[in-house]
Order: structure tokens, then C-alpha cells, then sequence
């Protein structure tokens, strides 16, 4: 049975589509997929592709003309079919077949789809709406434009193919700049997920989209801590990294404040008498996180011995299991990479993680005159099921007092 094509809306405000050029004609085979012609919209040129099979019966436009949205444009079906039926009753096309005009029908076409244009001699160009309206957008005398259209028509393209470069420029006008040319095509590489970065996806919207985050972020000066980290690495024998102090100092909090050493069970909230640190680490295939274990009996040398063997194993790959998992809190420094601030999401099962910025020096007043300090930004994100906002408050007061007064962390 034979099928009527009707102009589609290929636009949001498309009311009407010329058809620029048919790529079938009457008796033509067609079949799903194909283009059978080119449609001018008001925003684009679209291909119009066929979602029907059989034999093109008849073209109800010809190439130039415009039909209305849900206008007729062509019908497919089997040879012989009767299609004159289906013709009947349907939405006028903004322009009717050519063979089926009247004198007068072509008159009232040309009437709506033309603009005239008054110049001095009273002289009349013919213009499509569309591009009038483009013409007037953009300051363009459609006078000095030839057009490509029927009878010398002004059409979209005409408007937008014309450059005004051979029109003499006043000394104000602005200079001509070349046109961009491209070099190189677009392009894309997929790639392929490991299983380390498919389990970073998983377990990171796990917990971004199932824990409630809030965050509360606290600046340290770090003035003490660094005259502390270069007299303990004289006698140190390992070198003490910032991050080792961190990692120290936020042990020593969480003893003090064990609601914030928790993870949410569901149905409980677990309290985790242990306290083992977890420390961030990029890897060219993601993320991992090694943990220091019973951090807090721990003195800066072990735990910075401990972290730096555990991150040459983790670059190698030869880090085990056991080695990063059962975290009760976890670390994320970005310091190194000059990042000042920054959130992270919290490392199920862990209900905070402690987001660490580099350290800036600061102008700041130092008795009657000006000084420099050093400050660094630390972010905590926690999850509000289990750690409630003045207990993460509290918890960030006291790491505050142990890294502005290393000693107190030693004792």
C-alpha cells in the first residue's frame, strides 16, 4: 500500500522546508536509509532520509520550492499503486507541484515567497523570507547580491556565501583578518577501561550518589610546621615528607574524636577503635590508596618508611590487597600538583576523607609592620548519615592544633 512523505519539523522553530534538490526521481527503487533529498531549514541544509521501501510514485515539490511541516512531499510504494487518494484532504505545501499550478496559483507562490526590496529607481529584488531575514541580521544590501534562486531569486545561500571584501572600506572599518583554515580532521581515541578504573567508577558513584556529602574547609598555617619537619629531618632517618605530617596529625585527631573515625553500615553506624590511614596515590591506570595501619602508635619515621614502601610496591604493581584496603579515614594531597583547594569524595567504608591543598605564603601583619606566612587549605568531605557537621567542625580544630604545633602530636 502506498505511503505519503510529509515534510518533517527538523527544527524547534522550522515552519517550513525548501528542498534544495531531489536525489531520486519518479520510478526510482528505494529503501530505508536512503537520502532523497536536501531540505533547507531555517537554521540548516539537512538530508532527508527514507524510512520506507518500495518505489518513489510521486514528487510533490519540485527542487527549489518550499513545503509547510507535515506538507506532502513525495509517496513511495509499489508500482501501480493508486496514491491520488491519498492526496486529497492533506496540508498545502507552501508550494504546490509545478504541473498542478494555476496561472493565478503561481502568482499568489511567487507573491508570499518574494520580498521587494525598494531602491532609489523604485527597482524590486526578489528574496525568500529567510533570507531577508538573515540579510537585515546581518547589515547585508540585498541589492548587491545576484541570486542563485528561480527567476533570479535571492536565496540563504546567496546571503550567506556574499563577502563584502571587494566593497571599498572606509579608514575606520575594521581590518580584513584570514580565513581559519583547519589543519587536521576531528578525531577520537576510545579507550579501553582496566579493571582498576572500572572499580574506581563503580565504588566512587557508589559513594557520591548514595552519600550525602557536605563539606567544611579550614586554613592552617604552616609556619611551625615547616621550621619542625627541617629540624626532625636532621636527625630523621628518613626523610619526613609534609604528607607524613598530615597523615600523623590527623591520627592524633581521631583518637580525640572517634564519631569521625565511623563508617555507615545501614542499619548502624561503626565506630572503629582502630585508626588506619589510607593515602591517595595517582597511578597511571587510576587511583589507589595505600594504608598506614594503627597510624596513631605510629612515629613520623615508621609511617614515613612504611608510606614510601608502600608507594614504590603500588608503581610497581606489587602491592598487595591487604595493603590497600581496611582504611578508616583517607588522605587526597594535591599540594605537590599546585592545586590550593580542592573537595574529594569520600573512600567507602570511610565516612570522611581530607582534601589537601599546596602551602602559599601570605602576606600578613606581623607586629607593626608586614611579614610572610605560610598557609595551606584543607578540605574535609564527609558523610552526613554517620559524622554530623560540628563533629567534623571539632575534629578539623584539633588537627589545626597539631600541624600549627607539631610538637604536640610527638608527645
Amino acid at each position: 500500500m502506498a505511503e505519503v512523505l510529509r515534510m518533517p519539523r527538523l527544527s524547534d522553530t522550522m515552519t517550513e522546508g525548501k528542498i534544495v534538490n531531489w536525489n531520486k526521481k519518479v520510478g526510482d527503487k528505494i529503501k530505508p536509509g536512503d537520502v532523497l533529498a536536501e531540505v533547507e531549514t531555517d537554521k540548516a541544509t539537512m538530508e532527508l532520509e527514507s524510512y520506507n521501501e518500495g518505489t518513489l510514485l510521486y514528487i510533490g515539490v519540485e527542487a527549489g520550492n518550499a513545503v509547510i511541516v507535515d506538507g506532502i512531499l513525495a509517496v513511495v510504494g509499489k508500482e501501480g499503486d493508486e496514491f491520488q487518494s491519498l492526496l486529497e484532504g492533506s496540508p498545502a505545501a507552501a508550494s504546490t507541484p509545478t504541473e498542478a499550478k494555476q496561472p493565478e496559483a503561481v502568482v499568489e507562490t511567487i507573491a508570499a515567497e518574494t520580498v521587494a526590496v525598494a531602491s532609489g529607481d523604485d527597482d524590486r529584488i526578489k528574496a525568500s523570507p529567510l533570507a531577508k531575514k538573515i540579510a537585515a541580521d546581518k547589515g547585508i544590501d540585498l541589492s548587491k547580491l545576484t541570486g542563485s534562486g528561480d527567476g533570479g531569486r535571492v536565496i540563504k545561500k546567496d546571503v550567506d556565501q556574499y563577502t563584502p571584501s571587494s566593497a571599498p572600506q572606509s579608514s575606520a572599518s575594521t581590518p580584513s583578518v584570514a580565513a581559519f583554515l583547519p589543519n587536521g580532521t576531528e578525531g577520537h581515541t576510545d579507550i579501553a577501561l582496566t579493571q582498576m578504573r572500572k572499580t574506581i567508577a563503580r565504588r566512587l558513584s557508589e559513594s557520591k550518589f548514595s552519600a550525602p556529602h557536605f563539606y567544611l574547609t579550614i586554613e592552617l598555617n604552616m609556619d611551625n610546621a615547616m621550621t619542625s619537619r627541617n629540624a626532625i629531618n636532621e636527625v630523621s632517618p628518613v626523610k619526613i615528607s609534609f604528607n607524613d605530617m598530615i597523615i600523623k596529625a590527623c591520627a592524633s585527631a581521631l583518637r580525640q574524636h572517634p564519631d569521625v573515625n565511623s563508617s555507615w553500615m545501614g542499619d548502624f553506624i561503626r565506630q572503629n577503635h582502630h585508626i588506619h590511614i589510607g593515602s591517595a596515590l595517582a597511578m597511571p591506570d587510576g587511583l589507589i590508596v595505600p594504608v598506614i595501619k594503627f597510624a596513631d602508635q605510629k612515629s613520623l619515621s615508621q609511617i614515613a618508611s612504611e608510606a614510601k614502601g608502600l608507594y614504590a610496591k603500588a608503581k610497581d604493581k606489587k602491592i598487595q590487597p591487604s595493603e590497600f584496603t581496611g582504611n578508616t579515614f583517607t588522605i587526597s594531597n594535591l599540594g605537590m600538583m599546585d592545586i590550593e583547594e580542592f573537595t574529594a569524595i569520600i573512600n567507602p567504608p570511610d565516612s570522611c576523607i581530607l582534601a589537601v591543598g599546596k602551602i602559599k605564603e601570605v602576606v600578613v601583619k606581623k607586629g607593626e609592620g608586614f611579614g610572610v606566612s605560610n598557609f595551606m587549605k584543607v578540605t574535609l568531605s564527609c558523610d552526613h548519615r554517620s559524622v554530623d557537621g560540628a563533629v567534623a567542625a571539632s575534629f578539623l580544630q584539633t588537627l589545626k592544633k597539631f600541624i600549627e604545633n607539631p610538637v604536640t602530636m610527638l608527645v
